[in-house]
């Protein structure tokens, strides 16, 4: 089908001036993780880049390897691939993981929801490979399946060489990838019902009752952060991809290479008030929001339901206000039936006086089935009457 553009002007009370797109730097801004290798803070719905500290340096980035092995354990389940009460085997393999762990004795059987707090929460190597080999079958392949999402989701310098972010030759992120892969892994927002909890158990009620306390002391010690995960060994010294949610907007932190937990929590704790102080957003869309009905010819239904994939907002300092708001609707060409719940089809490109603030894709909200050789004989006919 052709490629056409639906402009939608959004108008704002009491709105004026200019919105900004792309915000402090590291030469022109305070220095915000001076003990830290690399750093990098976003704001989460525009991915403006709000500070940054070397965040291309290639580092191994430990423990928060996880935000990618969580991503795709969050699409399985949201594929349905993966059910939340579907209790999973461990192998001897992924019993044998050291480093942090949940302890999972070879064939023990605990839920993917218990798994993936093991994972959130207490940062369990072993429940990690547990999951990984559950949705690919081996550690391996599942390995591919996280370099193979990387480059889908346009990461530049990163490597997995396994699920965990133990020592490994070959495998190494940057601050700015981190970041990404958080802002990937928030599209499913419920990560952040693990991600919070400063402490739960495992195994509750029996002999080898499990307690688990977050690796990220921020979501107990700074109000608004939610997740999302550490990371530590001698090699990466003390990282962290933090995120913080406050007054509806929502950013993304990451530290790599802190010397001592202590600068580590520091840094991104400067990080997030420098966001909160000086930033705020408004908000537009809401995640999985209608912006436009569809037609298509040969679809079952007349009329198909355009939604937001993502949460979408304009970034400001505060004081300043926005004028000539507009979001672009542009849909993928030679779209074809049937179309899949949650199946990309565009992309909605957000301006302030033609310069672009943000770009997020959009998705069909439902299924959409061709339609049959006698639904499309009626709809033939109920147009030459009208015409008539």
């Amino acid at each position: 089908m052709k490629k056409f553009g639906v402009w939608i002007t959004i108008v704002f009370v009491m709105l004026s001036v200019f919105a900004p797109t792309s915000f402090a730097a590291e030469e022109s801004g305070p220095k915000l993780a001076e003990k830290a290798k690399s750093a990098i803070l976003i704001e989460r719905d525009t991915g403006t880049v709000l500070y940054n500290k070397n965040s291309d340096e290639k580092l191994p980035p430990a423990s928060m390897t996880k935000i990618m092995t969580l991503i795709l354990v969050m699409e399985a389940i949201d594929e349905g691939s993966l059910k939340m009460d579907e209790k999973v085997r461990a192998s001897e393999y992924a019993a044998s993981m050291g480093g942090s762990q949940i302890f999972l004795e070879p064939g023990e059987e605990m839920t993917v929801n218990e798994l993936l707090k093991g994972v959130a929460i207490a940062s369990g190597n072993d429940a990690s490979v547990a999951l990984a080999e559950r949705i690919a079958g081996s550690e391996e392949e599942f390995v591919k399946q996280m370099n193979t999402k990387s480059k889908q989701i346009g990461l530049k310098n990163t490597q997995f060489k396994n699920t965990t972010g133990l020592p490994a030759e070959g495998h190494y992120s940057t601050a700015e990838d981190m970041a990404l892969m958080a802002r990937e892994l928030l599209k499913h927002e419920e990560i952040t019902e693990y991600t919070s909890k400063y402490d739960d158990y495992l195994r509750k009620g029996t002999d080898n009752e499990f307690w688990l306390v977050n690796t990220n002391k921020l979501v107990k010690f700074y109000p608004g952060v939610d997740g999302l995960k550490t990371g530590f060994t001698r090699e990466a010294m003390y990282c962290l991809t933090a995120t913080a949610k406050k007054n509806d907007m929502r950013v993304i932190a990451v530290v790599m290479g802190a010397e001592t937990p202590k600068n580590r929590n520091a840094s991104i704790s400067s990080m997030l008030d420098y966001a909160f102080n000086h930033y705020e957003t408004e908000s537009l869309y809401k995640r999985y929001q209608s912006v436009d009905q569809l037609r298509m010819i040969r679809a079952q239904q007349p009329t198909i339901d355009v939604v937001t994939s993502e949460s979408v907002s304009v970034l400001k300092k505060k004081g300043e206000k926005i004028e000539n708001v507009k979001a672009n609707i542009s849909y993928h060409k030679d779209l074809s039936l049937p179309l899949k719940s949650g199946q990309e089809i565009g992309v909605l490109t957000v301006t302030s006086n033609d310069k672009k603030l943000s770009e997020s894709t959009l998705i069909v909200k439902d299924d959409v089935k061709e339609a049959s050789i006698w639904t499309l004989f009626k709809r033939s006919l109920n147009e030459m009457v009208k015409h008539r």
